[in-house]
């Protein structure tokens, strides 16, 4: 039969796929089944433009459908794939359909982690991962209402902000001892804590949450130490969960994500996986990591269709994230894990600064706020391994270019 790619997942990394296989001159069948309604849209304006109503849902959309129909892409919505049968090589939908494949891409994403409590999935309970979670989210997203924010990462302090410019009254509870514990080091937690907390985000940090309380709604929520804190609206951010049902019923290797090598196969040759389901032999961190972000489920994308084609490709990026709150841009480059030393350059009580994470003297990882222009000097800095001291990276007299070789 003559070529087929079947994409299961019309996401980021599903979108970018069908472009990059066109793009690499793959001229045969390409099918991207996806779960939601939706054309492929774009998750991070959820938790911030699209829940504030500064952004359409169709504006979310990566690209309209008329650019699939030129670059001969066959998008199937609302149905769910139920099976994959790796001897047949097929994929079975929810609605009985069959597609035959040559090579299959697995783009599933994940899910959000549910709060494991009774009561976590009544009506003013919220999860951010969906249209449909916001589109929920909005009839209650009311001024005045007591928002109840579980959870200090990204999706919480987003959330966090929204919240204040649509005059809620916004309380964050975290159970870690500071916030974005998982992603970035002490003194930018500090930095947000004092940020949120002059904006008017009543913050508990150190706060796990033992019960909800009411009976239709949760009306208040319990801490670990007793504590009962009114709401009358809950955003729930507590992680993502990858989607790897289909993956582990075919009998694929699976651990916290499809287990795939730096070409983004899997241990069966003709399935590959891409995005937040995928957990990658990463080329530049020389680990194996699963990593959540718009950027890596774009490389794994033209990875994945280099490799298809032929050409050689490897998922080799330094990683790279970013965070929109109030007026505050925050951009981060490379994994702080590890580090021995941070340096700020800048002001942080202006709102305009950059740090740098230096192990062994060699730049790991840069977080930078307000500041573009470091941003982009820092992703060559973290991505070439450059040396530098604590006192040239403070000095702004000298430029961030002239580092690297």
């Amino acid at each position: 039969m003559s070529e087929t790619v079947v994409i299961i997942g019309a996401g980021q990394a599903g979108c970018d796929l069908t472009a990059a296989l066109r793009q690499q001159g793959f001229e045969g069948r390409i099918v991207m089944v996806g779960e939601e309604p939706a054309l492929p849209y774009r998750r991070p304006p959820l938790s911030k433009a699209y829940l504030s109503g500064d952004m359409t849902e169709e504006q979310l959309y990566i690209k309209p459908a008329s650019t699939y129909e030129k670059q001969n892409v066959e998008v199937i919505t609302g149905v769910r794939v139920e099976r994959i049968d790796r001897a047949a090589k097929n994929v079975t939908l929810a609605n009985g359909e069959v597609l035959d494949y040559t090579k299959l891409a697995l783009c599933t994403g994940g899910h959000a982690r549910r709060l494991p409590l009774p009561g976590a999935e009544k009506p003013n309970v919220h999860y951010v991962r969906t249209i449909a979670d916001i589109e929920k989210l909005k009839a209650q997203f009311l001024p005045g209402k007591r928002l109840l924010i579980i959870g200090g990462g990204y999706i919480g302090l987003e959330a966090a902000a929204v919240g204040i410019k649509k005059e809620l009254k916004v309380t964050l509870v975290e159970a870690m001892p500071r916030l974005l514990a998982r992603v970035t080091g002490p003194a930018l937690s500090e930095y947000y804590y004092g940020v949120h907390s002059a904006k008017g985000v009543d913050i508990k940090l150190g706060a796990g949450v033992d019960a909800l309380e009411g009976d239709e709604l949760v009306e208040k929520v319990v801490l670990a130490d007793g504590t009962k804190l009114d709401a009358d609206v809950i955003i729930v951010g507590i992680g993502l969960i990858p989607n790897t049902e289909l993956a582990e019923a075919a009998g694929l290797e699976v651990d916290n994500g499809i287990l795939v090598d730096q070409q983004c196969r899997s241990s069966d040759p003709d399935i590959f996986a891409a995005g937040d389901c995928a957990n990658h032999d990463h080329g530049f961190l020389l680990r194996r990591m699963r990593l959540e972000s718009v950027p890596n489920a774009s490389e794994g994308a033209r990875v994945i269709a280099a490799t298809i084609c032929g050409k050689e490709a490897v998922h080799n990026g330094a990683p790279w994230f970013w965070s929109d709150q109030y007026d505050l841009k925050l951009q981060m480059v490379g994994i702080n894990q590890g580090y021995e030393e941070v340096v700020i350059r800048g002001s942080m009580e202006e709102n305009n600064f950059s740090a740098f994470y230096l192990c062994g003297g060699v730049i790991i990882s840069a977080d930078t706020v307000n500041r573009p222009k470091d941003f982009m000097v820092a992703k060559k800095l973290v991505a070439g391994r450059v040396k530098a001291d604590a006192a040239t990276l403070s000095d702004e007299s000298v430029e961030l270019k002239s580092l690297i070789a």
